[in-house]
């Protein structure tokens, strides 16, 4: 493999040093190595191949033509999962989500919206980190929680969550 070296010179208009960011006029040496990225899903899905089983993707495709009109149609109170495609714990969260709506599918609708396309429901909502979760009841927002979780644990928090009355 071969070896690249970068150097970095930091000014003195920059303050203090951190453990982050060396003295200034120090030279930083480090060495390049290619990131390995495999998201979890694609790991499970290998790990399930090679076990003899398949996962099976089971989603209702409903066309809206906006997040407010889903919001009044549901009969159901709403699991929205903000996510993007790029982020681990939001790939790892995928199986997860198929659990929960399958175990919860006559309290709770999960639906799942993509940060990157949908930017203004994603402003809208404050959604600042990967993956939140935020349960509306009858067209609110009633309960968010930001990361992911074993499907034990989102089970508990969305059925303490929908218990409370808001």
């Amino acid at each position: 493999m071969a070896a690249f070296t970068t150097t970095t010179t930091f000014p003195a208009a920059l303050g203090a040093p951190t453990p982050c960011r060396p003295a200034a006029g120090v030279v930083a040496r480090s060495r390049w190595t290619p990131l390995r990225r495999s998201p979890p899903a694609a790991g499970l899905r290998r790990a399930a191949a090679r076990r003899g089983a398949t996962l099976l993707v089971k989603a209702k495709k409903e066309t809206f033509s906006s997040f407010d009109e889903l919001l009044e149609k549901s009969e159901k109170p709403l699991l929205v999962d903000f996510y993007a495609t790029w982020c681990g714990p939001c790939q790892y969260m995928v199986p997860i989500l198929e659990e929960v709506g399958e175990k919860l599918n006559d309290k709770i609708q999960v639906v799942k919206i993509d940060t990157e396309k949908y930017t203004s429901i994603a402003n809208r909502y404050k959604i600042e980190a990967l993956p939140t979760l935020i349960i509306f009841k009858n067209g609110e927002p009633c309960y968010r929680f930001e990361g992911a979780l074993p499907a034990d644990q989102l089970i508990l928090q969305i059925e303490s969550a929908l218990e409370v009355p808001k």
